[in-house]
């Protein structure tokens, strides 16, 4: 008789990174209970930009953890999603989803110190402090929406391929809504910084997009 070794996928971590991720949630809701609520009322009424987004403060407590919310978040979507589509495991690479976390942490800070950089090369400094806070909140709204995506292909949907790419292309269409948004409220701004601001929007919003696609493709 022959016997055939398998490898058995322990994912119990996942559901501690996922039920940290809710904890994390709750207690930023019990700490700003009132920038909660607006927050979550963004896809409706820009009012929370108005209200808590005067001094553009990246660095507020709520805006930290939501930032920790995010980068965790997509770093467990591009882990799920390396595992439907490569068939990688952790036996392969034990350390794959926190090498996500870095690479994807790496990523943003080095666009954000950037944009910062071109923003005060051209004098642009008020107009890009306000699209990096409003570009923070959105993705962070986008991040709680692929926390519960997240959440239901690890318990519900396991190995639906389809599902998983009609599920990509909802957030880089609602990524893409967020950004015309963003640009229709800061028109008369960008119009008068037209030229830099095409510069910006081909060197720094689409090329590191395009870029970290080949890399991950």
């Amino acid at each position: 008789m022959e016997y055939t070794l398998r490898n058995i996928e322990n994912n119990d971590w996942i559901s501690l990174v996922i039920i940290g991720l809710f904890i994390l949630l709750a207690i930023t809701r019990y700490l700003y209970p009132q920038r909660f609520e607006e927050f979550i009322l963004l896809p409706i009424t820009d009012r929370y930009f108005t209200l808590q987004g005067k001094g553009y403060e990246l660095n507020h407590p709520f805006n930290v953890l939501f930032l920790v919310i995010q980068v965790v978040s997509f770093s467990l979507f591009f882990y799920f999603a390396s595992q439907l589509f490569t068939n990688r495991t952790t036996h392969e690479n034990p350390w794959f989803f926190l090498q996500l976390i870095t690479g994807i942490s790496v990523f943003i800070l080095a666009k954000y110190l950037i944009e910062k950089i071109i923003g005060n090369l051209f004098n642009m400094e008020k107009l890009i402090d306000r699209f990096l806070y409003e570009k923070l909140c959105y993705a962070s709204l986008l991040a709680l929406f692929i926390l519960i995506g997240n959440t239901l292909f690890f318990y519900i949907f396991k190995a639906q391929i389809g599902l998983y790419k009609g599920f990509a292309v909802v957030i880089c269409v609602l990524f893409l809504i967020t950004l015309l948004s963003s640009y229709k409220r800061n028109w008369t701004t960008i119009l008068r910084h037209f030229f830099y601001f095409i510069l910006y929007l081909c060197a720094l919003e689409i090329a590191p997009y395009i870029i970290l696609y080949k890399i991950l493709v």
